[in-house]
């Protein structure tokens, strides 16, 4: 069977993941929504640095048969004097690629570079394009230099978008060069593995090429379940420790020694299931509600992102808030108030931002959000942006107060955290009548998907109505969520908690009245 670069990337990642891909396709998901639209940024940054090349003759493919002819097609092309050729395909001696950019230097001689939305080569590039300089150079070609050419992080669009400034391109000719020989051994052992009827050992103890994440929901559905607290749920594992865990025949968090070495996080989490009871640091927590300050102002941010910056100021990747939720209390045991704010016009949301924030939220009183990181490192560039509201969102950021600290710091763990201070991790072990699951949209990567899908390329017409409604009600539940996390850490004290009032039903710590 032939190995495409792509399968041999999945081999790097698991032997027994290219197995299945030529075996047992079937066990592999399929790519979901959110995927799939890292899948279109990158396209579309291809799609742009191609550019580069405007003297370039683009081969490609639409469909299975241009594919299967597409070494003929790309052989054809360089017969005839192309200088610079994009998407063509090569194959030798059971392995093929498809190459981003050949550009001819001399006679039989090339350049070779692949395009990465990332902003920087890395070193999975290196096997990447280790892999097609050894199907190119078995074909008959000689490769003179080797490159990425990839996001440049530091542009800022001004007007039309300047292709040179939105690249940069990174020589990693000797680091591809140093893994040539290893790349042509591990195509051998590709081969073998798929040429065998038996799938490899699938444990996750060789996994490679940070796949871990991926290759845990393909594990998951080889077993058939998932053991909740299970080796593999583990906070952060790495390959080693999965490895030394199952050749002690351990199976279960409860069951690892203390003489195993595990990061700090690992071992609240290990000690939290084998105590099955919170540990809560009373003392620590009093000291830091403490310090919060009323009015509170519950605030969470929704973001766009893009790999090619959609309005004048942004930068690849930044994070520009399009939305936020704010729950308002004024004073110990008030009623909440609420007060949000969805942009949807296709233009920079920034200054209606401002505009609306201003006005909603006051100049004093704390500002609670989880994760303080994000939402400052937003306000930092909204003020960079609109620099004539710098000072405004500078004192936002010195008002904000990181709810997420008792729970990252270690003074509150519980078992169901999974090692973990990620809001979606601790709402449904405190408030269990809190659920993202019950809503369309669940989480911060599908909400930025369905508003860039929405507002910045026009898509979901018919739909456009529900889908901000369900943005709003997604973005309330996250502000909502903190204040009941934070009534629940009022209550350790004995202190009363707020009431809420959303949709007619009234949230009171876990409970829904």
């Amino acid at each position: 069977m032939v190995i495409s670069k792509s399968e041999y990337m999945m081999f790097l990642k698991h032997p027994a993941w290219i197995w299945l891909k030529k075996h047992d396709k079937s066990k592999l998901p399929e790519p979901d929504a959110n995927l799939q639209a890292i899948f279109d940024a990158g396209n579309l940054f291809e799609s742009y640095a191609e550019k580069l090349f405007p003297d370039a003759v683009r081969i490609g493919f639409n469909n299975y048969n241009e594919y299967l002819s597409l070494p003929k097609r790309t052989e054809e092309v360089l017969k005839k004097g192309a200088k610079v050729i994009l998407q063509g395909r090569f194959e030798v001696d059971g392995i093929t690629c498809i190459i981003d950019v050949l550009k001819i230097v001399g006679d039989g001689v090339f350049d070779l570079y692949e395009i990465k939305g990332s902003t920087s080569a890395k070193v999975e590039h290196e096997h990447d394009l280790a892999f097609q300089t050894v199907v190119l150079e078995d074909s008959g070609l000689k490769i003179r230099n080797i490159s990425v050419i990839h996001i440049n992080s530091e542009y800022k669009r001004d007007g039309d978008i300047v292709i040179e400034d939105l690249t940069s391109t990174t020589d990693i000719t000797d680091k591809v060069r140093s893994r040539i020989d290893a790349t042509r051994e591990n195509i051998k052992e590709a081969h073998k593995v798929i040429d065998s009827s038996k799938m490899p050992d699938p444990s996750p103890r060789y996994i490679g090429m940070s796949g871990l994440t991926e290759w845990m929901h393909i594990y998951y559905a080889l077993k058939g379940e998932s053991e909740t607290y299970s080796i593999y749920n583990l906070q952060s594992p790495r390959p080693k420790i999965i490895g030394e865990l199952e050749d002690l025949g351990i199976t279960l968090l409860s069951e690892i020694p203390d003489d195993i070495k595990l990061t700090e996080k690992q071992q609240r989490q290990v000690d939290a299931v084998k105590e099955d009871k919170r540990t809560i640091d009373k003392k620590k927590i009093a000291n830091f509600l403490d310090g919060f300050e009323y009015p509170l102002y519950f605030f969470d941010y929704e973001t766009l992102s893009d790999v090619v910056p959609p309005f004048d100021g942004i930068r690849p990747y930044q994070q520009v808030p399009f939305q936020y939720s704010l729950h308002i209390q004024k004073k110990p045991g008030d009623e909440l108030k609420h007060k949000e704010y969805l942009h949807t016009k296709n233009t920079h949301p920034g200054s209606d931002v401002i505009k609306h924030l201003k006005k909603d939220i006051g100049k004093k009183g704390s500002i609670i959000v989880w994760y303080e990181s994000f939402e400052k490192s937003c306000n930092t560039a909204l003020g960079e942006m609109f620099p004539d509201e710098k000072d405004f969102m500078a004192s936002v950021n010195d008002r904000i107060v990181d709810l997420m600290i008792p729970f990252s710091k270690g003074w509150f763990v519980d078992k169901d955290f999974f090692g973990s201070a990620s809001i979606k991790k601790v709402l449904p072990a405190l408030i269990p009548a809190l659920s993202h699951k019950d809503l369309s949209i669940s989480d911060g990567g599908t909400a930025q998907r369905i508003w860039m899908d929405t507002i910045l390329r026009g898509h979901n017409k018919k739909d456009k109505k529900k889908l901000m409604d369900d943005l709003l009600e997604y973005c309330k539940l996250d502000t909502l969520a903190m204040v009941e996390i934070l009534n629940f850490l009022w209550e350790l004290e004995g202190k009363k908690a707020a009431t809420v009032k959303i949709d007619e039903k009234v949230f009171v710590q876990d409970k829904l009245l």
